[in-house]
């Protein structure tokens, strides 16, 4: 069940999450990962073969963001008050969403699934998620 507002639980998983993202190898994961710009879905399939250099950093960066938005959509910790200290979690989910139509018929119809929730959802992932479908538009559009 959603919470009306935050709590000191919610405060506590929220500092948890924080630290998991500080450990060295998901902290070098993020780092990989957000040099990552998909352009193709053949692109983002390459990564997701077991032999692809970045492909464990992939697997551990989804799957970190599909456990924490996962935990907001099913109402274990308040979802607005999560994304407001994850819009990194966004920011990795809009390099796919363009994609994600193809990917789910390919791969798993439950593919980022918690981040789309979360992306459509909340009040601050309808606010962040413009911005950065623009600011990759930008970017790709200057490469």
């Amino acid at each position: 069940m959603p919470k009306d507002y935050p709590d000191h639980h919610d405060a506590e998983l929220v500092l948890k999450l924080y630290e998991l993202r500080r450990e060295p190898l998901l902290r070098e994961s993020r780092k990989t990962m957000n040099a990552w710009f998909p352009k193709t879905v053949d692109h983002f399939m390459k990564i997701m073969k077991p032999d692809h250099p970045d492909n464990a950093a992939f697997r551990q960066v989804s799957g970190y963001w599909d456990m924490a938005f996962g935990m907001a959509r099913h109402g274990v910790i308040h979802a607005e008050f999560l994304v407001e200290n994850s819009g990194e979690g966004l920011w990795f989910y809009a390099r796919v969403e363009r994609f994600l139509e193809e990917l789910r018929k390919t791969t798993s119809p439950r593919l980022f699934m918690n981040a789309e929730w979360v992306a459509n959802n909340t009040e601050f992932g309808k606010e962040l998620m413009p911005r950065y479908r623009a600011r990759l538009e930008a970017m790709t559009a200057a490469k």
